[in-house]
């Protein structure tokens, strides 16, 4: 997969409305699995694009990603496509950068977390190198972690 065909760009502030409504189209669907709205689904999208933790793909947005770089990880607290782009690359663009943007800060290793009920999330996530690392129930939500160690760049 070639970046022209997905770029990535730090979502700005025009970009909140639509990157709530990909948010939302893309979480939709495990509302009714799961009981209860996922935490994206409820995010201050405003606030994580002012604090430089979103990056988008497409025109109009079709894909989401929301990162927290922490002293050890970088979190990779979400990632969204909407429906009507599944299947295009712009989740696997987005998944990419990550680790690519983890690399660059420095950082060694990409951590995750999905509800345990999205099986399809763990899936994929299995298939593109990540490791279960384990599995908790915090608040509401029954988790099951992961991680991905990251090469730095040039290696």
């Amino acid at each position: 997969m070639d970046d022209h065909d997905h770029p990535v760009r730090a979502a700005v502030t025009a970009d909140a409305p639509r990157v709530a409504a990909v948010t939302d189209a893309a979480y939709r669907p495990y509302v009714a699995r799961i009981g209860l709205a996922p935490v994206p689904m409820e995010a201050d999208h405003a606030a994580d694009i002012a604090a430089g933790r979103v990056f988008v793909t497409g025109r109009p947005v079709t894909g989401v990603l929301v990162i927290e770089p922490h002293e050890d990880h970088l979190l990779l607290a979400s990632v969204a496509v909407h429906p009507d782009a599944r299947g295009t690359g712009a989740g696997r663009a987005l998944l990419e950068f990550t680790e690519r943007r983890a690399a660059a800060l420095g950082l060694h290793e990409v951590r995750l977390y999905t509800h345990a009920l999205m099986t399809e999330n763990q899936a994929l996530y299995e298939r593109i190198g990540y490791v279960r690392t384990g599995r908790a129930t915090e608040g509401r939500y029954d988790r099951v972690h992961y991680r991905k160690a990251v090469a730095p760049p040039g290696s």
